[in-house]
């Protein structure tokens, strides 16, 4: 009896010396500034498609970013990119994600008192002082026009409790969205450990934003009449995007600039029912670069729908089935961005699952797919479903037809 406790005290030592040696190792990251990720509980968002390549997509206009992308924000095909996946600050460009949550988790109607955390917040500035009331909606655009690193830190105590709280909100959300490459430590963009992007995440990341119509409204405006609670007092604030002045079509999204991450710019703009992102980080003309990228887009490309959600693209027999033919749909839209004069070049080819094709057959199961190729490549791709069950046919319908 002596020698098993003593083995399952051993065993207990051992256990608990490997727990303290984590603890140690962890806590010892965190000083070097080699902090580890961070982890959350999460839920890929499968019903918002992730960018996908069109061929050729290096060749493009001379951009001497460090990293950059161009993407169509209705296909959510990729253009140009330039380093894309490469990991770097991304300065203020993070209020992208910041506004996105304080959008879906916050009411923009309460009022928000600053607390003197927020208030002590270092950079650019919406000049808040402890103890002042704001409407979110009112904080929200002083953060995304102003770049107001205070009202970052205010909106997210007051939605999440804490502004660490909030941070693992949106570490949640950008891995939702796919943008897998993404850690913040916190919600305005100053240079911190382990707080990195990629400009193909941030252009991820600002296409999902424009779902939300608060979003684009507000990225878009050039200048806001900021009001405190009770028009205790106003402050206009002017859009730091010079693009909205200066290029046709421009309606946001958001600059960033530190030492660490240089002068960084996502940008958007829409003529003629397309819509581009780019994304330009440590740029030496950032103004000029992105304004390269998206007429790049709007003079070199066309777009065009193969697919709609609500519309049958085939009808297909189905042995022993009942019904005995049933139409097939595609799970989402389907737009695709074409090389202009290389229309030709691009085909829509559908492929069927025979095997999925045996009764019974269950109303929504993928049964083949409707695929978008480029010079023979497969560039994207959309399921095919039935919206009907079909069952298994009896023996003697056949009999009674023929009655």
């Amino acid at each position: 009896m002596r020698v098993v406790c003593f083995f399952y005290n051993l065993k207990t030592k051992i256990w608990f010396g490997i727990f303290l040696f984590l603890i140690g190792l962890a806590i010892g990251l965190s000083r070097f500034g080699l902090d580890l990720p961070v982890i959350s509980r999460y839920e890929r968002v499968d019903a918002y498609p992730p960018l996908v390549y069109l061929p050729d997509y290096t060749t493009g206009p001379s951009i001497r970013a460090s990293a950059a992308i161009l993407v169509e924000a209705v296909s959510g095909m990729i253009l140009y990119a330039k380093n894309e996946h490469q990991r770097r600050g991304p300065a203020s460009t993070t209020k992208i994600m910041t506004a996105i949550v304080a959008l879906e988790k916050g009411n923009l109607e309460e009022i928000v008192r600053i607390s003197p955390r927020a208030a002590r917040t270092g950079g650019s500035s919406l000049w808040l002082k402890a103890g002042e009331l704001i409407p979110l909606r009112e904080l929200l655009e002083g953060m995304l026009l102003r770049s107001g690193n205070d009202a970052a830190v205010a909106l997210a105590e007051h939605i999440a409790g804490s502004e660490g709280a909030f941070v693992e909100l949106m570490n949640r959300k950008a891995r939702e969205i796919g943008a897998l490459n993404t850690n913040f430590r916190n919600t305005h963009g100053l240079t911190a450990p382990n707080h990195y992007s990629t400009a193909f995440d941030l252009a991820q990341i600002t296409r999902y934003g424009f779902t939300n119509p608060e979003f684009s409204r507000i990225v878009g405006a050039k200048e806001e009449a900021v009001e405190w609670f009770l028009g205790e007092k106003t402050r206009t604030v002017r859009n730091t995007n010079r693009l909205l002045w200066s290029f046709a079509g421009a309606d946001g999204v958001k600059t960033g600039t530190t030492n660490r991450a240089g002068y960084c710019l996502v940008a958007s703009a829409t003529r003629d029912g397309r819509k581009f992102i780019s994304v330009v980080l440590n740029s030496p003309d950032r103004w000029g670069e992105s304004a390269r990228l998206l007429e790049y887009g709007f003079n070199n490309f066309t777009l065009k729908q193969l697919c709609q959600a609500n519309t049958p693209v085939a009808r297909v027999k189905i042995a022993g089935g009942d019904p005995p033919e049933v139409a097939l749909y595609p799970r989402r839209d389907l737009m695709v961005v074409l090389p202009k004069g290389k229309e030709g070049e691009g085909q829509r080819r559908i492929t069927l699952d025979y095997a999925a094709l045996v009764p019974p057959i269950k109303a929504g199961r993928a049964v083949g797919k409707v695929s978008f190729y480029f010079r023979g490549q497969e560039v994207d791709w959309v399921e095919l479903y039935p919206r009907e069950r079909v069952r298994r046919a009896s023996w003697w319908r056949p009999w009674l037809r023929r009655k």
